[in-house]
């Protein structure tokens, strides 16, 4: 088994196949002009297939600014064509463990017309996230707890800090599986900690602390606020970062997942915080702009040139 030689992050979370129905009508129209126990049909114009999951978005955002990524999840038998896809990006494997008797996690996403979605998710290989296990012999220099099964979650937040790894918590979605004091113990356990508004609000009601609390707390709160950019808390010292002017609006999907690889880069080269916000808030516009959530490309030279585009000054790392 080789490992990388240099420091490199480790993204803890899940690796799916997204398969993408977009309609041409409203959902709920479809749906509310149903009786009971009669079938829903939607004809389905545009079909799309695509590689996603935490871990795989994170990990692809970051080899992207140029970080090595380590991805650590499980997968199904019929990983062979993500497995590809991830060479092809020269993303390592060897965190990634294979179940047996079961398929890869995947999420199945109908849109309709005004954007509204409705899921449906079949964790299968996720559900054994907890079989992997964290070590330092990888040499790894931070980690990201994202978005996995709770059980997992809760075992490799525990590893990092027995292995003494920094690590941002980053639970996404799946913030409503824990309760209060499994937050608290998150709060407790992590380095940084990274929301959005609306799993911001569920933080704070579940926990019954402030930003400001939970910040002296960490060394960093991050809520994302999409088009508003994002609000940073750190050393007593409330950060606004703008976001970063997008050409189009095609796919909001992983865009979270981008702006943690942001945030990750500019832990990883010790960068002050403004600068680390807009990083990540640059991301998230370039993901945006394109369809689904790997599909994006950058020449580092040309994400410097829009970084000091948008904000004013250079990007020296």
């Amino acid at each position: 088994m080789n490992h990388p030689k240099k420091p490199s992050a480790l993204i803890c979370g899940c690796l799916t196949y997204d398969t993408l129905m977009i309609v041409d009508e409203k959902l709920k129209n479809r749906l509310f002009e149903q009786d009971q126990n009669t079938e829903v049909y939607f004809s389905v114009p545009d079909l799309r297939r695509q590689f996603g999951g935490s871990a795989g978005n994170i990990a692809y955002n970051l080899q992207q600014l140029g970080v090595e990524a380590l991805p650590m999840a499980t997968v199904g038998t019929d990983f062979s064509s993500y497995s590809d896809w991830l060479d092809s990006q020269s993303i390592k494997r060897h965190c990634i463990q294979e179940i047996s008797h079961g398929y890869t996690a995947q999420t199945f996403i109908t849109i309709d017309v005004d954007d509204n979605r409705m899921i449906a998710f079949h964790a299968g290989a996720m559900a054994f996230s907890h079989y992997n296990r964290i070590s330092r012999e990888t040499n790894i220099k931070i980690a990201v707890i994202a978005a996995d099964s709770a059980e997992g979650m809760s075992l490799h937040a525990l590893q990092c800090v027995e292995e003494g790894i920094p690590f941002i918590f980053n639970p996404s979605y799946t913030i409503r599986q824990f309760d209060g004091d499994d937050l608290l113990k998150f709060i407790e356990q992590a380095t940084w900690i990274m929301v959005n508004q609306q799993e911001w609000q569920l933080m704070s009601q579940r926990t019954g602390l402030s930003a400001a609390q939970i910040a002296r707390r960490v060394q960093a709160l991050v809520i994302t606020q999409e088009a508003e950019g994002a609000t940073i808390y750190a050393q007593e010292t409330r950060y606004q970062i703008p976001n970063a002017t997008p050409k189009a609006v095609n796919d909001k999907m992983g865009c979270g997942d981008a702006f943690c690889a942001g945030l990750l880069y500019g832990l990883v080269k010790d960068i002050d915080w403004e600068t680390t916000g807009r990083v990540a808030t640059l991301m998230g516009t370039i993901k945006v702009e394109h369809h689904g959530t790997q599909n994006h490309h950058f020449n580092f030279d040309l994400f410097k040139m829009r970084f000091k585009k948008n904000f004013g000054y250079a990007l020296m790392i």
